[in-house]
């Protein structure tokens, strides 16, 4: 199976949608790239994916998230890495936004729309985030 993610969001709770779905389809032997673009370059910052913010009135969340054993974003993201989950940086949003490739964590790519385009046409799953 093929899965493509577009991110384009930022809070905890787009940072969780993303990177469960894309760990879990990497444990099924899925092959899964994430296109991070606008606000959802956040997830890969490497600060910024480790203080998202929690929407407000939703901090009970935190609690249920620890009491289930659920891992902190940060450490979805490595599992993600470590799944072989390819992730690719928007080279437009990127530019608009005055970021390099060192601002994210280290292993992703750096790539247009058609970089992402060509990759999904031919997946079986499509989502956005």
């Amino acid at each position: 199976m093929k899965m493509a993610i577009i991110a384009a969001n930022d809070g905890m709770f787009d940072a969780y949608k993303v990177f469960n779905i894309a760990t879990a389809a990497a444990a099924t032997d899925a092959e899964v790239e994430i296109f991070f673009t606008f606000e959802g370059l956040n997830l890969i910052h490497k600060e910024a994916h480790k203080n998202l913010p929690m929407p407000a009135g939703a901090e009970h969340f935190q609690e249920g998230f620890k009491k289930n054993n659920v891992p902190p974003v940060d450490e979805l993201v490595s599992m993600a890495t470590e799944m072989g989950v390819k992730m690719i940086a928007c080279q437009m949003t990127m530019d608009v936004m005055s970021l390099e490739k060192e601002h994210f964590i280290e292993g992703i790519d750096v790539g247009g729309a058609v970089t992402f385009l060509t990759y999904a046409k031919d997946a079986d799953v499509t989502l956005t985030f």
